[in-house]
């Protein structure tokens, strides 16, 4: 029976090539394991993600023809792979310099990270969302302007930095002050991180929905842009009307009240730092509800 046994065995692995391990090849899996990781954290905390899933769809669509033989779709793949490869590089340009510029910045035997680690997203407390939905009340019951952007799991380090850096807590005092009418930081938008204001007057891309408002103005279409290129939450108060809006996911909820307000921060405040679901539609969507 255990010789039986034996040549069974011997027969399987025969068919099989066993290669020689040594110490570099485990080092070199490992430095290439760890590369994989941090580029994979890297493209979950940019908007490198959601291109990234544009990617894959086409990926599989292209799968889908391949296996359904449709020769001229895979045709035009083939002609077109080295433009796509260019567009990829054109595409990811951004982000791929942000993250060489990082990597030069960085000191590898501190931080043990390739790259910045230090914008991970934190909770916001009770006192934070308070102070937030208080102050942009109270702005709009004098009718003053205001443009707040919540940052969540996509990093918004590029729209910081056309603003002024503060790197100051959360209040309601402060952000009545930023915002109060003729001082220097009150045109523009804060962005908040966790409980810290990290920059003011920083400039948001505007929205380019033709289906939009025409009664919305600058701010608004500042605060939906950026909800439709990131899962920021962006507050608007109108310094027309007084009204307190929120643009979320390419959406824009106007004049809502305190309570849903603090409802939708809320939702928001113990959420894990990962990428939230946004609708592939979410540009085509009605943007003004009330």
């Amino acid at each position: 029976m255990s010789l039986w046994v034996e040549n069974i065995l011997g027969k399987f692995i025969n068919g099989f090539y066993f290669p020689s391990i040594g110490f570099i090849d485990i080092l070199e899996i490992l430095i290439i394991t760890i590369f994989v990781y941090e580029v994979m954290l890297w493209i979950k905390n940019t908007k490198a993600w959601m291109l990234m899933r544009g990617m894959i769809i086409l990926a599989l669509f292209i799968m889908v023809a391949a296996i359904l033989k449709m020769h001229t779709i895979l045709f035009l793949v083939k002609e077109s792979i080295n433009v796509l490869a260019i567009a990829v590089v054109v595409v990811f340009q951004p982000e791929l310099r942000r993250a060489l510029e990082k990597l030069g910045e960085k000191d590898l035997l501190k931080t043990g990270s390739l790259f910045d680690r230090t914008h991970e997203n934190r909770r916001f407390t009770d006192e934070t969302l308070s102070g937030i939905v208080n102050a942009c009340f109270e702005m709009g019951k004098v009718k003053t302007g205001a443009l707040i952007v919540v940052e969540q799991a996509i990093h918004l380090t590029e729209y910081e930095v056309t603003g002024i850096e503060l790197d100051c807590k959360v209040s309601r005092q402060v952000l009545l002050n930023i915002f109060e009418h003729n001082t220097p930081l009150h045109d523009g938008a804060v962005i908040i991180r966790g409980d810290r204001i990290t920059s003011a007057t920083c400039y948001l891309p505007l929205s380019d929905n033709m289906r939009i408002s025409k009664d919305l103005g600058t701010r608004h279409r500042a605060a939906l842009g950026m909800s439709e290129i990131s899962d920021a939450f962006i507050i608007v108060v109108s310094e027309e009307t007084g009204y307190v809006s929120l643009a979320v996911g390419g959406e824009l909820f106007r004049d809502i009240t305190p309570d849903v307000l603090e409802k939708k921060l809320s939702q928001i405040q113990y959420r894990t730092s990962e990428i939230k679901k946004l609708s592939v539609w979410k540009g085509w969507r009605k943007n003004d509800k009330a």
